[in-house]
């Protein structure tokens, strides 16, 4: 899906004449991926200047690649800064990796937890980019009265 596909899907939504947020149609995901340390070396902020030769990561470009062509929507969700972006956009594309958009200024130092009204699903890289499996594990929620 290019980016103009992805626009179209994401265009304003009414509903009984107010606006809704989109909803992706079943079985494409949004994904939000990490940059430093998921897709390429490590690199911090404060060393700019290694950005534009940081290695890659072969399995991560092949898996997102073939996300990408299989119709998902990729962004990278980075805590690098608008003053990196060209690079960022620069080394992504030399190394051919195909996405939709890229998000600056992550907040820095990890542990998130994200709270949000729509369906989030997180992945913590951990050394090795592959398809996704499913596996029972146990999450952090709101507490809605109901106990089993």
């Amino acid at each position: 899906m290019n980016e103009k596909e992805v626009e179209k899907l994401l265009h304003e939504k009414l509903e009984d004449g107010e606006h809704i947020s989109p909803i992706l149609p079943k079985g494409i995901k949004n994904y939000l991926i990490d940059i430093d340390g998921t897709i390429c070396d490590d690199i911090p902020n404060e060393e700019p200047e290694r950005m534009a030769t940081a290695n890659v990561y072969p399995d991560a470009l092949k898996t997102l690649n073939k996300w990408y062509e299989e119709g998902h929507i990729i962004y990278f969700f980075t805590s690098r800064t608008e003053d990196h972006r060209k690079t960022t956009e620069d080394w992504l594309n030399r190394h051919g990796f195909k996405y939709h958009g890229m998000i600056m200024g992550k907040p820095r130092g990890g542990n998130y937890h994200w709270v949000d009204n729509h369906l989030v699903k997180a992945t913590r890289y951990n050394g090795k980019f592959t398809d996704l499996i499913e596996k029972e594990v146990t999450i952090q929620v709101f507490d809605d009265g109901k106990h089993d």
